[in-house]
């Protein structure tokens, strides 16, 4: 590792270390990471190796969960985006091309309302056209942290989208037609957009190629129907995957009823949910991936980090939140754009009971699992458009 490198390497470091010490929010993060790039890469890029970061949004290495899973302090090798001289760039509002770069982009907002939601979506640059699918949770009642209507309506009638969900594998209100299409109604998003439950008149089967577990996966029947998907996702604890985010979205999320169960068991049943933990992880990215094959890069992805409770959407009476709402990312990756959120998990210094909630279930293992496969990059460049 050259000099320059070395300089970078080390500010990096003393940043985090200086974290520590003080109360610092997401924005504090980013920009002293970016701080430490800049003054460490003046003249030329830094040649990285692998280090461990405090705050998982540089660089980390594997830790071992509560159970003693193998979870992950952070990204295997998150940057900042740099020009050639070492400057940190900033997207502009309306992004035609993404920056050149070997990693898949994530861009970041601190500003979670539908203006910022909008800017994130912009910033991908992408045209959606034909029928275009916005895939989001409709939230078990009365309590659950779903996505409010309120935030998403400007992104959904912007691309003339209609919502998609499909029914639940576990009993509640949302497992079957008539209660979970009155549940949408009653959350209100049949006010702003059609409203699709995609598994109603059953399912259909897409194959999953490069599988360790999974050969096929179980989708509503209404799911080719639409040429683009803007998987809207938000990101939070859950009680069995760990977390929730994009992979769980276009995984447990799209499945049908029985296909939630299919990758719930490993592929060994299609009723019920249980079996082995691992199993279950990787057969949430293979079924991603199994999605995200059959849509051939038609497809986005937007986490929304609000409501941070350790418990998922599906929870009717999630545990309060304990620590601070921290953005919107956004990435044609599904794999890059929850890395990058776990980072920030991790970078957060209120974020031990949800960081503790993913390292017990080995819920990193879904990210590692799909890298693994091809469903996506964990590495992954990080452009704030605050700063555009």
């Amino acid at each position: 590792m050259n000099k320059r490198a070395g300089a970078a390497a080390l500010s990096i470091i003393l940043v985090f270390s200086m974290l520590l010490l003080c109360s610092c929010d997401e924005d504090e993060i980013i920009s002293s990471v970016m701080d430490a790039v800049e003054q460490g890469t003046a003249g030329g890029a830094v040649e990285s190796e692998p280090t461990t970061s405090l705050g998982g949004v540089v660089e980390s290495e594997p830790t071992t969960g509560a159970t003693g899973a193998t979870g992950t302090t952070g990204a295997t090798e998150a940057t900042l985006a740099t020009s050639a001289t070492g400057a940190t760039e900033s997207a502009p509002s309306a992004v035609a091309q993404e920056p050149q770069t070997q990693n898949p982009i994530v861009y970041f907002t601190s500003d979670i309302s539908p203006g910022g939601l909008m800017a994130a979506y912009e910033a991908l640059g992408v045209s959606p056209t034909g029928n275009v699918a916005v895939k989001i949770t409709t939230g078990e009642p009365p309590n659950s942290n779903y996505l409010k209507p309120e935030l998403i309506v400007d992104l959904v009638q912007s691309v003339g989208g209609t919502l998609v969900e499909s029914n639940t594998a576990y009993g509640g209100r949302r497992a079957s037609n008539a209660l979970h299409l009155q549940v949408a109604e009653d959350h209100g998003y049949t006010k702003i957009a059609e409203f699709d439950l995609q598994d109603a008149d059953g399912e259909i089967s897409l194959p999953v190629t490069g599988g360790e577990i999974l050969k096929e996966n179980f989708v509503g029947a209404t799911f080719p129907n639409y040429d683009y998907y803007i998987i809207l996702s938000h990101f939070k604890g859950h009680a069995m995957a760990g977390y929730g985010g994009a992979i769980k979205n276009i995984s447990i999320g799209i499945a049908s009823a029985s296909g939630k169960s299919w990758i719930h068991t490993g592929g060994n049943s299609k009723s019920g949910y249980s079996g082995n933990q691992d199993n279950f992880l990787k057969s949430m990215a293979e079924a991603g991936k199994s999605v995200t094959d059959s849509l051939e890069g038609n497809i986005v992805y937007i986490n929304v980090m609000n409501r941070l409770s350790v418990d998922c959407d599906c929870n009717g009476n999630p545990a309060e939140p304990d620590m601070h709402d921290i953005g919107i990312l956004a990435s044609l990756d599904p794999v890059a754009v929850d890395r990058a959120c776990l980072d920030l998990v991790y970078a957060a210094e209120d974020g031990a009971s949800l960081v503790r909630r993913i390292e017990s279930r080995n819920g990193a293992l879904a990210v590692e699992h799909g890298e693994a496969i091809g469903l996506g990059s964990s590495k992954y460049t990080l452009v704030d458009i605050d700063d555009a």
